[in-house]
């Protein structure tokens, strides 16, 4: 899968937004129980340094913040749901992941599993997250909901077509190998 330059650019300034979003969580460590509204503000707060720093238009950040926050929805509903840990979330060995989003994830979903109580209830298969052609994400594994493909991100990406059927619409796949 060959990305374009905006691509990415994007999947670089989404992994500038996640250093951002961990540089101002260390800041609330002590805040555990408000750890959601402020995993929020921190997410917002690293769009507005993107925009501010031209790296990315405002609606360029206002997209990857919905991005980020969808991931970290995603891997706290999990963790929630299960009681299992991240490296079962992404799917792969972690060591194809770089320490610093292990850490950011741990950080961002872990400090109060993002506020538990918006998880009870599992989503039926229906309300599941939909991840888009041209959206990016963060790694884990998406699988094609028109053929089943599975396709697996390392780093953040710019999601494009399936490669076996051009189908645009995932959903992430959680659990065992």
């Amino acid at each position: 899968m060959t990305e374009t330059p905006q691509g990415n650019r994007l999947a670089r300034a989404y992994d500038r937004m996640v250093e951002r979003v961990k540089t101002r969580l260390e800041e609330f460590e002590q805040a555990e129980k408000a750890a959601f509204p402020a995993l929020s503000a921190s997410i917002e707060h690293a769009a507005e340094k993107a925009v501010a720093l031209g790296e990315l238009t405002r609606e360029e950040a206002r997209l990857l913040g919905g991005y980020l926050k969808r991931d970290l929805e995603d891997a706290g509903h999990y963790l929630a749901t299960t009681g299992r840990d991240l490296r079962d979330w992404m799917r792969f060995d972690l060591e194809l992941i770089e320490e610093r989003f292990l850490d950011f994830f741990r950080r961002g979903v872990d400090q109060s599993r993002l506020d538990l109580s918006s998880f009870e209830t599992p989503p039926d298969e229906a309300e599941a997250e939909l991840y888009r052609g041209g959206e990016v994400t963060g790694p884990g594994t998406l699988q094609c909901q028109q053929c089943g493909e599975r396709v697996v991100f390392h780093a953040p990406a710019l999601i494009e077509p399936c490669s076996a059927c051009g189908g645009t619409t995932f959903a992430r796949v959680a659990g065992g190998r």
